[in-house]
């Protein structure tokens, strides 16, 4: 199974959350796609919530199923709440984490910036969106990338929200920032019930 990368308005309706940002177009129609959106309110099954908050998950961090299950399962063999280590290491994924410093205006330009060899970890060039960062990584845009018009603008625009995510530390004027640490679970913005994951997985 490929990668979504279709109508992001269409995924968010059928999930029933702007899980890709803020959309005009969702706010005017919050119901399912379709020409019986607006009629279907039957109720779902423990299996079908479970479902669905997998693939809010998914879409949310840009993973195939086979990402999310491998990391599920790394997640599931740590000592500790395998939910919290699940949204731990989605948080620590480096593309993700350019998104949250700001250095992109969403995950799936971060993604395109990292693939196209824009970011650099500790000094070391890195093109793998999927890239484990660990507390006191450096990540940085590269040299030669730091005159890219929408790397300066999402900086401009995104990079003080920064502030508001205690294990990242950022300086727009080096193009630089910290993963500091592991986020705890309230300290996630993401509105995901972990639990019903580990519950789907858990069968």
């Amino acid at each position: 199974m490929a990668r979504y990368t279709g109508p992001t308005t269409k995924k968010a309706r059928a999930i029933g959350e702007p899980i890709f940002g803020f959309d005009k177009s969702f706010e005017r129609k919050k119901y399912p796609p379709g020409q019986h959106g607006q009629s279907r309110r039957r109720q779902k099954s423990n299996y079908g919530l479970q479902l669905m908050e997998k693939q809010k998950a998914k879409y949310t961090y840009g993973l195939l199923e086979r990402q999310f299950r491998n990391l599920f399962k790394k997640a599931a063999r740590k000592q500790g709440v395998t939910g919290e280590i699940l949204l731990q290491y989605l948080e620590a994924r480096l593309d993700n984490t350019v998104f949250r410093l700001g250095m992109a205006p969403t995950r799936r330009a971060a993604r395109q910036l990292v693939t196209h060899k824009n970011i650099m970890v500790n000094g070391a060039l890195v093109n793998i969106p999927s890239y484990q960062l660990r507390p006191g990584d450096v990540v940085s845009v590269r040299a030669k990338s730091r005159g890219k018009e929408v790397i300066v603008r999402s900086i401009e625009q995104n990079a003080p929200a920064t502030k508001k995510y205690s294990w990242l530390e950022m300086n727009p004027d080096t193009m630089t920032g910290v993963f500091l640490a592991y986020p705890q679970r309230h300290e996630i913005p993401e509105n995901i019930n972990e639990q019903l994951i580990v519950e789907l997985y858990s069968k």
